[in-house]
């Protein structure tokens, strides 16, 4: 299904993030209060959003033992090819060498905040990180994170709660 979707007028910011469904199984008061009569099931939902317009660009669902980082090249295959990607922000688990060549091949930048032991690596895909590297050792990760933008990030986050509210009173039979 075709689904219309507005532009972005100065290129396309992608906020990207995944969470947890439970589709099978007793909720988690009960399993707290009584124990887990039998397994529960879960899949994970990654979706990511453009920061300007809120709208679901890219979505993918996938079983709970698959890594944020291997769903980004699905997920940017879902994007027009003509559509210009300025950059993807993401949480410290798209910190990987395929994800930042994933961006850099689409000619976006990726705003990801390195992990707190990473090291300057050569390449052209860690340009980005190794600047991200050394400015969160200069200033602080705080400071980075708000110098970057990447605390627009939540945006995300919140529409992820959305979708798991509107799944929450919804069932079939």
């Amino acid at each position: 299904v075709q689904v219309p979707y507005t532009r972005s007028q100065a290129g396309l910011h992608l906020l990207v993030d995944s969470t947890g469904i439970k589709f099978l199984g007793e909720g988690e008061w009960k399993c707290k209060k009584h124990g887990p009569e039998r397994r529960r099931q879960w899949r994970k939902l990654h979706i990511g959003i453009d920061a300007q317009t809120l709208q679901v660009r890219a979505i993918c669902v996938t079983s709970n033992n698959v890594s944020d980082a291997a769903v980004i090249p699905d997920l940017l295959q879902q994007l027009p090819e003509d559509e210009v990607l300025e950059s993807l922000t993401g949480d410290g688990a798209y910190d990987t060498q395929p994800v930042h060549e994933e961006v850099i091949k689409r000619g976006g930048i990726p705003i990801i905040p390195p992990r707190k032991n990473a090291r300057i690596r050569k390449g052209k895909a860690f340009v980005h990180r190794n600047a991200a590297i050394a400015a969160c050792r200069r200033l602080g990760r705080s400071i980075w994170k708000r110098w970057i933008g990447y605390h627009r990030r939540s945006l995300v986050e919140t529409k992820m709660n959305c979708i798991k509210r509107l799944g929450e009173r919804l069932m079939s039979r």
